[in-house]
């Protein structure tokens, strides 16, 4: 579901025209893409500062009215000010909601606790956080999760491995990174090396026969 916000068209920009806007506690803006000219907007401080609560923001779609209509779009860009934090300007980009559009989500790793691998021990590195996927914005997921449930020891998750929702695919070259591995060796593996190191120093002790 599109996150709805109501806008105002500004007449002038500009860095001074952009100052007026934040010293009314509200945010310029813009929206431009689709082979269209950029329209310059003002969005109300306090709605805007409540949505940044809500994850994954970037994957969603946002249908913006202003006095000249209705845009669908997608967030692009937020910039902060570098002392107070404070929102000083946001980037929308205008899409059409029947094509696809390339999106980077979070990917999340869920069941550590009960996972074959690391209670037998095994250590997991979780290398890549994050993966690029395509798809039309109202089936693109916030995240993708991978579940280490019956993940052991040796075992590593590679982008192809990856479960996605129907009609999601990834994006370019990410099939083949290995997002998360459980590293280390298993238990009867350990015990045998530990057994034959034992065994080295009393071979080389026994005395030779004649």
């Amino acid at each position: 579901m599109a996150i709805k916000l109501n806008a105002e068209i500004r007449k002038v920009a500009g860095k001074g025209a952009a100052r007026a806007v934040r010293k009314n506690q509200n945010i310029p803006a813009v929206i431009y893409g689709e082979k269209k000219e950029p329209v310059s907007i003002e969005l109300n401080g306090r709605e805007f500062n409540m949505l940044l609560v809500q994850p994954s923001l970037r994957t969603k779609l946002f249908e913006i009215t202003t006095a000249a209509g209705k845009e669908d779009a997608m967030l692009m860009d937020i910039q902060y000010h570098p002392v107070s934090d404070k929102v000083v300007h946001v980037d929308f980009k205008r899409i059409n909601v029947k094509e696809p559009v390339h999106v980077v989500v979070p990917v999340e790793v869920i069941n550590a606790d009960i996972s074959k691998g690391i209670k037998l021990g095994g250590v997991l590195n979780f290398a890549v956080r994050k993966v690029a996927l395509k798809g039309l914005v109202n089936d693109m997921p916030e995240k993708i999760t991978i579940d280490l449930t019956n993940v052991t020891i040796g075992d590593t998750i590679h982008g192809s491995d990856l479960i996605l929702p129907k009609g999601i695919e990834l994006g370019l070259h990410m099939a083949d990174l290995a997002f998360a591995t459980i590293g280390g060796k298993m238990p009867e593996e350990a015990d045998a090396k530990q057994q034959a190191a034992a065994a080295a120093p009393a071979a080389k002790a026994a005395p030779a026969k004649k």
